[in-house]
């Protein structure tokens, strides 16, 4: 069994990669792609693999793209952060998905629904899955928010849920979460990756630097030209400045 992984959130992927080699290791990964672009380059030059494990939001479009631009003839398990009234689509279609982040038992069970119908001859035909339709029916569905990260320890990984987290921000192309009980976890995702992910009634990009929890915000203080400055709870030991641009957004958010 050949296995291709594409999955833009290297925590994922690492996990993902892990768990497969665990539950069977005798399948081979011959490749890891984290776009669109990566993933149809690889597609082009490279026999197709037997089975592709596919993040359907990737870092530079939907991974539907893919089918449009390269043909696919392996077999696809989805991995998808969307709820599960967009994901009927995938049920329609006898598709199997797994739901971010991945639970390996999850995972287990999709390897062994795969071999069931394919290994078996047990198939339906490749014409069978329209995916135009699965990406119209994906994008009229409400996507789900991240509820939580997955970050880096020197020994593993932690999971941090996004209610407490009470900002993010960027500094020297490295993101930091800072939970509401102080501690700080350096995120592999950027700014603008998780402004999309999270929810917009609980989050706002104040600026390029941070994104800050609704619960997070202290004091509003006015300042020169317009600006905004937030006093937040933690404290934050430099000012965090909400640009006149987005100072109107800025307060219909937190007055909705």
């Amino acid at each position: 069994m050949r296995i291709l992984i594409v999955e833009d959130e290297y925590p994922t992927r690492r996990l993902l990669k892990d768990s497969i080699q665990k539950i069977r290791p005798d399948w081979e990964i011959i490749g890891e792609a984290d776009s669109v672009e990566d993933t149809v380059n690889f597609l082009k030059v490279s026999p197709q693999p037997d089975l592709i494990f596919l993040d359907i939001q990737l870092s530079d479009g939907n991974s539907f793209e893919i089918f449009e631009k390269q043909e696919v003839n392996s077999k696809i398990i989805f991995t998808t952060a969307y709820d599960e009234y967009a994901i009927q689509a995938f049920k329609v279609n006898s598709i199997d998905y797994l739901l971010k982040p991945v639970d390996e038992e999850k995972l287990a069970e999709a390897i062994e629904k795969y071999e069931r119908l394919f290994h078996n001859g047990i198939s339906f035909p490749d014409e069978a899955i329209d995916y135009p339709s699965l990406s119209r029916l994906l994008q009229s569905g409400k996507a789900s928010y991240r509820s939580r990260l997955l970050v880096n320890l020197a020994d593993g990984f932690q999971k941090i849920d996004t209610k407490d987290i009470a900002w993010l921000v960027s500094s020297n192309k490295i993101t930091t979460a800072v939970t509401f009980d102080g501690h700080h976890h350096v995120v592999d995702f950027t700014l603008d990756k998780l402004e999309k992910e999270l929810d917009p009634d609980v989050f706002f990009r104040a600026n390029r630097q941070y994104i800050l929890h609704i619960d997070t915000i202290h004091k509003v203080e006015t300042w020169f030209n317009g600006k905004l400055v937030v006093k937040t709870r933690p404290d934050v030991k430099e000012k965090i400045v909400v640009s006149r641009e987005r100072a109107r957004s800025f307060k219909e958010w937190i007055n909705q």
